[in-house]
């Protein structure tokens, strides 16, 4: 049973910034730097400095702040006497990027407060307080124990900010495949916000190059040129330049690199499809969302696919603020027949963290 005093309990990564008497640093630059200066300065946390792995500074200033070397850091506190605090300030998702940061949490107090991948506003306990009949029902709903408990332990990083919450729900991609996915030899696989192709390219290797079809949608041009020459040698592949959206439409597309391509007020005009109208009536086994916060309103556009073939489906559950409690919800008004189960992958933060959804 998921018990909302077993999260009010907990201190919350902000209640300790507000209490603590020892200096506060920022470690990485980016946006992740910019969401917690600016919780920082909204709750008037006083911020001692910012600073990177020794090998990327080079003397420049991040919003005004001189960018210090983690070495000097450390060397001063050593001198001086006093521990300082470290908000953990990028995404690790690389075992020796993970270890790095795991010897550095046992020398420093380490935090890596939970702010979503889309919007600035970090979790708060309140926010469990008022959706905690929701996330009874999700918990409810989850399948196995090891859901069980990445759902709960994922919420508690996310209210203290402590990665042994993440660590001790850490499984991996395998273990899902093997147990619950379960692919066999003649899968049509939706790919939506397929980059560069390597989901692709690793769903062909798990099914041995043996599956029926293959639809891969990514809207970002540059990603999509690679995803082109990725599959060019594969059989029946089809590749659409679209992101995966509620309605056939256009929207405006940040036109930034990497994975991160997503709907924003500036940017490129984008097509932008309904899985449904892709299909058009055919069956689907399998659909994976991994669309940068819209994986809402791919679902949305999928609901007829989802109802009358009840393929399995992968969705990433964690750009936005309640992904984790919402998206389940979403497809149990849909479908009521699957069943659930919830996943997190090695990464810092809580990012990775996936819903699964099989009927059988």
């Amino acid at each position: 049973m998921l018990k909302l005093e077993n999260f009010l309990s907990l201190e919350s990564c902000w209640e300790r910034l507000e209490k603590t008497e020892h200096p506060i640093f920022i470690y990485g630059m980016g946006d992740g730097c910019l969401k917690i200066m600016k919780e920082l300065e909204k709750r008037k946390i006083s911020l001692s400095g910012i600073f990177a792995s020794d090998e990327f500074v080079r003397g420049h200033y991040f919003e005004g702040h001189l960018v210090h070397k983690l070495s000097a850091i450390e060397e001063s506190s050593k001198q001086n006497g006093y521990d300082f605090i470290i908000l953990l300030a990028f995404a690790a998702g690389y075992r020796e990027l993970i270890n790095k940061i795991d010897e550095l949490e046992k020398k420093h107090c380490l935090l890596m407060p939970d702010t979503a991948v889309i919007g600035g506003e970090p979790f708060l306990k309140e926010h469990l307080t008022y959706r905690f009949s929701d996330a009874e029902k999700v918990y409810s709903m989850l399948e196995d124990s090891t859901s069980r408990k990445t759902f709960e332990s994922i919420l508690k990083y996310k209210i203290t900010g402590e990665l042994k919450y993440i660590r001790e729900c850490t499984t991996d991609t395998d273990e899902t495949f093997d147990n619950i996915i379960k692919l066999g030899s003649s899968e049509t696989y939706i790919d939506l916000g397929a980059f560069n192709g390597d989901t692709v390219l690793d769903f062909v290797k798990r099914t041995n190059h043996s599956y029926k079809e293959i639809y891969a949608l990514e809207p970002n041009l540059r990603n999509y040129k690679k995803l082109l020459r990725c599959t060019e040698n594969l059989e029946n592949t089809h590749t659409f330049n679209c992101a995966a959206w509620s309605e056939n439409t256009t929207l405006i597309f940040n036109t930034g690199g990497g994975r991160q391509s997503q709907v924003s007020k500036k940017g490129i005009e984008t097509q932008a499809r309904k899985v449904d109208s892709i299909l058009n009536g055919k069956k689907a086994t399998f659909i994976k969302f991994d669309v940068e916060g819209a994986e809402k309103e791919a679902v949305k556009g999928s609901e007829q696919t989802i109802k009358t073939h009840s393929p399995k489906l992968s969705i990433a559950v964690y750009h936005r603020l309640f992904d984790m409690i919402d998206i389940p919800l979403q497809i149990k008004r849909i479908n009521p027949d699957y069943k659930f189960y919830l996943r997190h992958y090695p990464y810092y933060p809580a990012w990775e963290t996936n819903l699964f959804c099989v009927n059988s």
